[in-house]
């Protein structure tokens, strides 16, 4: 009877202890998630920067910004379902490692090649810490309502790093030069290491089975395939290019056969049953539209607000900080909204709302327009926020708990898939709308004006080359034509956002929630009192 009573109340300490913990685990999940929100956004107020310095070629300079969430997405499921097998936490470690290093690489890159290496480097680290920070969060906060708390505040931070990376990125830009934006991860992964090992707990998922290591890899290759096809059309690139169309067949041929190899395995790495509920697979490619309209639009915006504006990188950061202002409030009231509106509207308001903040922003021209980019970027940022937060909740609700891994994996990589094909579909539409307009500029010989229309920044060094009435003709003519490129870019992002409010009619009405208990180990006392009674 002691032996009961005493193991009881050891029962009773440990889930008191575990509710306190969860948020303290949220807070490191948190750090973990604003080294990678960092990275990604820090290099866009760069991107001039690192053309002038290195001078890279269209394709080079597309491959420095696309191979960080190209390698990243790759990687995700991989990195996801290793973590269930070896503990998250021990990925999530090795991850702040690699970051760090890797960051101090692309610090110290003097060439295009170097600075891509640095990157993909970087996606890989990239790809231990995601899955691991949503699979922990998973697994931590089983009741719903918690969860979603947990997630808005998650998001949030996403928000933070968005908002402080472009910012940070212009100040280091004003008094440094371009490589020091990489340096702000070094601090941050010598602070994580340490406070991670100390307190988040060590997760697993299920180990039935073997790790299928062939899955894995063909899952892997054939998502960079896929990508780096799209990438490559996103270049300039002609789709019948056997550099084009192989990696693309490939890509498509391996992700068919891990899709296979996946329905035949008793044990697979990612239970792709979880795509017959509609709610999981709804919010899967609610996830993948709203990064479509979402990166390629501030890569753009911040060329914009630089080439054409002529603000300084510290300008274009405090301009885009209203946008993840407006982000971090949304993932704030995201729970709120959630409750009481259920994901289906949640999702859908959040698609529209970003869809008329895009409308707004049309009449951009080549003169600034602070008011307008101010109300566009606000109603942007809490739109796509809102839309985010609504179906990243809905997938990691609808996925079992013992499959957080799997799930966190096929979310972030639907994220990193959605970012890095937005980069080379919205680049592909600019860069259509805007070559045409450099080809018949008076003055300037074939040549010069071949080269201007690959880029606005090459447009501008080749007007500077040629100087005169034919430089300052061609830099005028750049101008307009990023812009008229930059316009047909936003109308055809509304009819992807547009597209991703019709798909969030399939998501539920209302919230379920249905409160988990905490699945705690029992103590040992209380196995002996099990067994001696």
């Amino acid at each position: 009877m002691s032996g009961t009573t005493t193991a009881a109340a050891g029962l009773r300490r440990r889930a008191a202890g575990a509710g306190a913990n969860r948020w303290v685990v949220l807070v490191v999940l948190c750090v973990s998630l604003l080294l990678v929100a960092l990275d990604a956004t820090v290099l866009h107020v760069a991107v001039p920067a690192v053309t002038e310095d290195l001078k890279p070629g269209a394709i080079a300079l597309l491959w420095i910004v696309d191979v960080y969430p190209l390698v990243c997405a790759s990687l995700l499921i991989l990195f996801g379902t290793l973590g269930d097998r070896v503990g998250r936490r021990r990925i999530l470690l090795l991850g702040y490692a690699l970051f760090g290093v890797a960051s101090a690489l692309a610090a110290a890159a003097s060439s295009a090649e170097v600075l891509i290496l640095a990157r993909a480097l970087l996606g890989v680290g990239g790809a231990m810490i995601m899955p691991a920070t949503l699979s922990i969060l998973r697994q931590v906060f089983p009741d719903r309502r918690e969860r979603a708390l947990a997630i808005g505040v998650w998001s949030a931070v996403a928000a933070v790093g968005a908002a402080v990376g472009p910012l940070l990125g212009g100040f280091l830009l004003e008094h440094f030069w371009w490589g020091s934006v990489f340096l702000v991860n070094i601090p941050l992964m010598l602070v994580s290491l340490p406070v991670g090992r100390l307190l988040l707990p060590e997760s697993k998922g299920e180990r039935n089975g073997p790790w299928d290591v062939v899955g894995a890899l063909a899952a892997a290759a054939g998502l960079f395939g896929l990508v780096l096809g799209v990438k490559r059309l996103g270049g300039g690139e002609p789709a019948a290019s056997p550099y084009t169309l192989v990696p693309l067949l490939l890509g498509v041929l391996l992700l068919v056969a891990f899709v296979r190899r996946q329905r035949r395995r008793p044990h697979p790495l990612v239970d792709l049953r979880m795509f017959a509920r509609p709610a999981f697979s709804t919010a899967v490619g609610c996830i993948v539209l709203a990064m479509l309209a979402l990166v390629g639009l501030e890569l753009i915006a911040a060329q914009y607000l630089q080439l054409v504006l002529g603000l300084s990188p510290l300008q274009t950061g405090l301009r885009l900080l209203p946008l993840t202002i407006a982000a971090m409030a949304a993932g704030l009231a995201g729970a709120r909204l959630l409750r009481r509106f259920g994901p289906r509207r949640t999702v859908c308001f959040g698609f529209c709302l970003t869809a008329v903040a895009v409308l707004m922003l049309t009449p951009m021209g080549g003169h600034d327009n602070t008011g307008l980019l101010l109300s566009g970027f606000v109603l942007l940022g809490f739109g796509l926020e809102t839309t985010l937060f609504g179906a990243y909740e809905s997938m990691l609700s609808e996925a079992p708990a013992r499959q957080a891994g799997g799930a966190a994996a096929i979310g972030e990589t639907s994220y990193q898939l959605g970012a890095g094909i937005g980069i080379a579909l919205l680049g592909s539409v600019m860069n259509a709308a805007y070559a045409p307009g450099l080809t018949a500029v008076p003055g300037v010989p074939a040549p010069a004006a071949a080269a201007a229309g690959h880029s606005l920044g090459e447009a501008y060094e080749v007007a500077g080359r040629l100087g005169g009435p034919a430089g300052a003709a061609l830099r005028r003519a750049a101008k307009d034509s990023f812009v008229h490129g930059l316009h047909v870019t936003l109308l055809v992002s509304v009819g992807l956002l547009l597209l991703g409010a019709a798909m969030a009619l399939r998501l539920p009405r209302a919230m379920q929630c249905e409160p988990a208990p905490v699945e705690l180990p029992a103590p040992r006392g209380a196995e002996r009192a099990r067994v001696s009674a």
